[in-house]
């Protein structure tokens, strides 16, 4: 099998006996949930990420210097939701360090449930958003983001921070056989850009021609499915489950 080809799949249908064991396939289904919300938050919501922090930073800059079409406010209150995030992931990931399908587990099922109120907020709220219900969602999707990758950063499988795609796509170019490099991991990265595109196409696809709520709907049917999945990891004692 051709080396891309087989990181592709041992990302996919990972070793069992691999230092991230299982972990892999799972970072790759939250890399498409970034892609669906934040499909749905900049397309529904105005111009603003709750996943993309980099962007908030440079939309606040637009912002200030009188762009149409983004707020102040809006970014900076899904950087603060983020950031509050951040901090309920860390505190998952510090008290259950001693075993990471725990931590994952732990993240995921607050993720859910987070992204669930976001679902049914904007559903209840009908087909235009008001002032409330726009920050409502954003912090709500800000907090679940921000766990997310806040967990990633702790599990830390390599390429599959799930929310950030630039040193990823930095990997596959510089160390590529072409920059003289030995082209490691081009599948993985490779794939890791695939499924935030693939969620953001669907998230889009799902606001222009669905329901604007439909995004958040399909990230919540991944993150149950992930919140089951690590469910049954926290069963293991192999060695992936041991801190890094």
């Amino acid at each position: 099998m051709h080396p891309v080809l087989r990181d592709a799949w041992t990302t996919v249908v990972p070793d069992p006996a691999d230092r991230h064991g299982p972990l892999p396939p799972l970072m790759l289904a939250l890399t498409m949930v970034t892609g669906l919300v934040d499909a749905f938050s900049y397309l529904v919501l105005g111009h603003v990420f709750v996943a993309n922090m980099t962007g908030n930073v440079v939309f606040s800059g637009f912002a200030i210097a009188g762009a149409a079409g983004f707020s102040l406010t809006a970014s900076l209150a899904a950087l603060a939701a983020f950031a509050a995030g951040a901090v309920l992931g860390g505190r998952i990931a510090h008290r259950a360090r001693a075993h990471r399908g725990l931590v994952l587990h732990l993240a995921l099922a607050q993720e859910t449930i987070l992204v669930l109120a976001a679902y049914v907020t904007a559903q209840l709220a009908g087909p235009a958003y008001g002032a409330g219900t726009r920050y409502a969602l954003i912090a709500l999707l800000g907090i679940a983001m921000g766990v997310q990758n806040a967990t990633a950063r702790a599990l830390a499988v390599p390429d599959l921070t799930t929310t950030v795609l630039t040193l990823t796509i930095t990997g596959m170019a510089s160390d590529s056989k072409v920059a003289g490099g030995r082209g490691g991991k081009i599948g993985r990265r490779a794939l890791s850009t695939t499924a935030m595109f693939v969620g953001g196409l669907i998230g889009a696809v799902s606001v222009l021609h669905g329901s604007p709520a439909l995004p958040l709907l399909l990230a919540f049917v991944l993150l149950v499915a992930g919140t089951v999945a690590a469910l049954t990891l926290t069963r293991s004692d192999a060695d992936w489950t041991s801190p890094l």
